[in-house]
């Protein structure tokens, strides 16, 4: 396929070209073309649909399909319904150093909300909640201090008139269920917690605990720490705050990146003590992994994403690697069955699905859903994406009952949230499935 001279190929956000709308405009098109004629996506996001509907439509007399007939408009509705499941390219015939078409469709729709955002095409009522909605590491440090009060006015019924007056403060669906918050937080347990004497020492962590741990549910933190210090494993936290997905997929891209900056300054300061970085959430893995080394290049970041690990990864690392080994006495609760969901952004990591090897050695048989939540970060939550979202999160529901596992358990909080949600089942982190196989006993904090 032939590149137009004034079209350019890009991801990179340093790219003097990046915001540019004409330039962006252009790339959508031609994106665009390519994907009508493959729609090997076709069925992962509505995303898809909406844009082939709409080249359709605009066909010309002859039949031919041009998506260089869409209006600005048209774009904006597919970069709006792309909620970063990341997904789509992952068997995409078409990426980056497979194919000289390069095709990186989620980088695309990010760079086009950046350029929404920048030329001043969001709406004020968009921008402002986006405000409101990154600053995670405010509301959980209010949430956490508030918590009685603060869980209930998020945790009052999906409908009622205390959540539409949250929906129109923040922005958040008045008909989401959201996670409450802790009363203590993840941080203050690790520093009150009398220190463990590590026998065999077979690696250091610092963990970045995410605002999902550290202000909403911390027990996945207390078991992670109990887990990897049964394995010999020396565990710090690492002193960062929240990733900065909220500003990224909101299309903030200069708040993104001075988070960014500040995050990997820090984690790359805990690697050179001698710290591996170990990450419980998947889309904040995602985030140091793949987002940072580009809005942020040097060998800082190059360094921090090379080091940063999913919990399950590092576990499974220090399984298979010569020199270490797993603590296989799981003599504690191991259910018959598991239904583990993999979520999106840990399979869009490609480590392969570590929770899931993991969780096998306990002896359990692990039923596998690979099926989307819809909530991807803070996209789910927005109301004016919660039709959709929740229509995704059944769907969710439907495949998981479905397996009739024992025990369901899943990465990403949020996920987890989701099929709380369409079934009324707690499900819980793979991590936390090893604490109780080990048999250590969940440590219960108020909210």
């Amino acid at each position: 396929m032939q590149v137009a001279p004034c079209m350019t190929i890009t991801y990179d956000p340093r790219n003097a070209q990046y915001l540019d709308e004409a330039d962006v405009r252009n790339e959508l098109s031609r994106v665009a073309d390519v994907c009508v004629e493959c729609r090997q996506c076709v069925t992962l996001c509505s995303a898809f649909p909406t844009l082939f509907d709409m080249i359709e439509q605009r066909a010309g007399g002859d039949g031919a399909r041009d998506a260089g007939r869409l209006t600005p408009a048209q774009q904006n509705q597919v970069v709006e319904e792309c909620h970063q499941c990341k997904l789509c390219i992952l068997g995409c015939p078409y990426r980056p150093g497979t194919s000289e078409v390069a095709i990186d469709f989620p980088r695309l729709m990010l760079r086009a909300k950046a350029m929404l955002h920048e030329t001043g095409q969001e709406s004020v009522r968009r921008r402002s909640t986006t405000q409101l909605i990154a600053r995670s590491d405010l509301s959980g440090t209010i949430g956490s201090a508030t918590a009685p009060m603060a869980n209930r006015i998020v945790g009052a019924a999906p409908g009622t008139l205390v959540r539409k007056v949250v929906q129109a403060a923040t922005g958040v669906s008045s008909v989401r269920l959201l996670p409450t918050f802790s009363r203590q937080r993840f941080s203050t347990w690790f520093k009150r917690r009398p220190t463990v004497r590590i026998g065999k020492r077979q690696g250091s962590v610092a963990l970045f605990p995410t605002c999902l741990v550290e202000y909403q549910q911390p027990s996945i933190g207390h078991d992670l720490v109990k887990v990897y210090e049964r394995n010999g494993i020396e565990v710090s936290v690492a002193e960062v705050g929240c990733c900065g997905a909220p500003w990224l997929h909101g299309g903030d891209q200069d708040q993104f990146t001075k988070v960014a900056a500040r995050n990997v300054a820090l984690l790359a300061s805990e690697i050179r003590r001698g710290h591996d970085i170990v990450v419980p959430q998947p889309t904040c893995g995602y985030i140091i992994k793949n987002d940072y080394p580009d809005f942020v290049p040097g060998t800082d970041s190059a360094m921090v994403s090379e080091h940063t690990f999913d919990a399950a990864e590092y576990l499974m690392k220090l399984h298979r690697s010569d020199g270490t080994s797993l603590d296989m006495d799981f003599s504690g609760d191991v259910p018959e069955s598991v239904t583990y969901h993999a979520p999106c952004h840990l399979r869009a990591q490609e480590i392969g699905l570590r929770s899931r090897d993991l969780m096998k050695l306990t002896g359990t048989t692990i039923r596998l859903v690979q099926q989307c939540a819809g909530v991807d970060g803070s996209w789910g939550m927005r109301a004016e994406h919660a039709d959709e979202s929740i229509a995704i999160g059944r769907r969710l529901a439907d495949v998981v009952a479905a397996t009739d596992g024992e025990v369901i358990a899943g990465d990403c909080h949020l996920a987890n949230v989701v099929i709380t949600e369409q079934m009324g089942t707690v499900a819980i982190h793979p991590i936390q499935m090893i604490a109780r196989a080990y048999g250590f006993a969940e440590e219960h904090v108020s909210g």
